[in-house]
């Protein structure tokens, strides 16, 4: 039997965990909010009856928190937590069975259990809110510097294609004169090569601006995508990597641009023979479905390490050596196959290398 006294200081424990548990929430940081919830946990503890006794556990879909491990058989007052209206996890308070039964919970303590859940999940709101402003203004301060970044790019790629077709130009002119010099003509092989790596540089750059004008046309892929492979035949023999390619069908039809179409199977493929190891396999698998066309490229290299995954696509990032790689090929690609419609995504490839998925809607 519970006397007045001890009613009155049941009641003076559950408002002041209540005070507390506000204060916590209004004061919450949402860096740390798994301190505010081990410090909720600690609050509603000490509003129970038997509170030397008395476990606390939060499980949530994020959190696994308690304020002592459970080691013997307990009974227990549940109650859930909810997020957006929809039950994420429980509270629970607990008494070793060996000692209490249920009786020992009061009917004022199930109504505080109930309270602080709805505050908890009322705290989960507004942090999952806030998440998803942070990750919003993220995407768009990332658009702005690639609008910006993209304007910057079309103006270099514009002001560098005359200087470097003159280059090229008398390069070969010179070369033409000076045949019996076979060193100077050595040395002239060097800028035209250095020439012709710089254009393909720029037009990378106006590929990544959206500069080179799309002409897109239903065409079937599977002759596209085979001369693209037939073509780096002597890149495949040079590095003792070996190719395969897969069609599931005789004529698959794609509404793209088929330039683009070649360059990025020859970005993709190009990287995957730069990463694989001697006398590995590269596959090219083009699969068409009902409403759309999957093109997979599955390497046996080192794969993508989990520390730069977020930077792959991003203009100007490469983890080739410096002069071996100018860092817009994969964000070449990815800004043709969103221009399709498509997306681009990557998994780990077993038992090792990276497989990239394109899946290109039908039009």
């Amino acid at each position: 039997m519970i006397t007045a006294e001890e009613k009155l200081n049941e009641r003076i424990k559950e408002l002041t965990c209540l005070y507390e548990v506000t204060s916590i929430i209004v004061n919450c940081d949402y860096n740390q909010i798994e301190d505010a919830l081990k410090g909720i946990l600690q609050c509603l503890k000490k509003a129970w009856r038997f509170t030397n006794d008395a476990q606390v556990i939060m499980v949530t879909d994020q959190y696994n928190l308690s304020t002592a491990p459970i080691t013997e058989e307990v009974i227990s007052l549940k109650s859930s937590i909810r997020v957006f209206n929809k039950k994420i996890g429980r509270i629970k308070v607990s008494y070793p069975a060996r000692k209490y039964q249920a009786s020992a919970f009061l009917e004022e303590e199930s109504k505080l259990l109930k309270n602080v859940c709805m505050e908890v999940g009322n705290l989960l709101e507004r942090k999952q809110i806030k998440d998803n402003e942070d990750i919003i203004r993220k995407k768009m301060e990332r658009a702005d510097r690639l609008g910006i970044l993209g304007e910057i790019t079309a103006g270099i790629a514009h002001e560098l294609n005359t200087p470097l077709a003159n280059i090229l130009g008398f390069s070969e002119l010179l070369k033409s004169k000076l045949e019996d010099d076979s060193q100077a003509s050595k040395d002239l092989d060097k800028i035209i090569n250095s020439t012709i790596f710089s254009r393909e540089v720029v037009k990378k750059l106006m590929f990544f601006a959206c500069e080179m004008p799309q002409q897109m046309s239903l065409v079937n892929i599977n002759p596209i995508i085979s001369h693209a492979i037939n073509l780096m035949d002597p890149i495949f023999k040079k590095n003792k990597v070996v190719p395969e390619l897969r069609f599931n069908a005789d004529d698959i039809y794609l509404r793209a641009d088929s330039i683009q179409l070649t360059q990025v199977i020859f970005n993709l493929v190009l990287n995957a023979i730069y990463f694989s190891p001697v006398r590995s396999k590269i596959e090219i698998q083009v699969t068409d479905k009902e409403d759309s066309v999957v093109i997979y490229i599955k390497d046996q290299g080192p794969g993508i390490n989990p520390k730069t995954k977020d930077k792959i696509f991003e203009p100007f990032y490469s983890t080739k050596p410096v002069g071996e790689g100018s860092g817009l090929g994969l964000s070449v690609v990815h800004g043709i196959v969103k221009s399709h419609k498509g997306t681009i995504k990557y998994t780990a490839n077993k038992p090792k290398g990276t497989i990239f998925a394109l899946n290109f809607p039908k039009q």
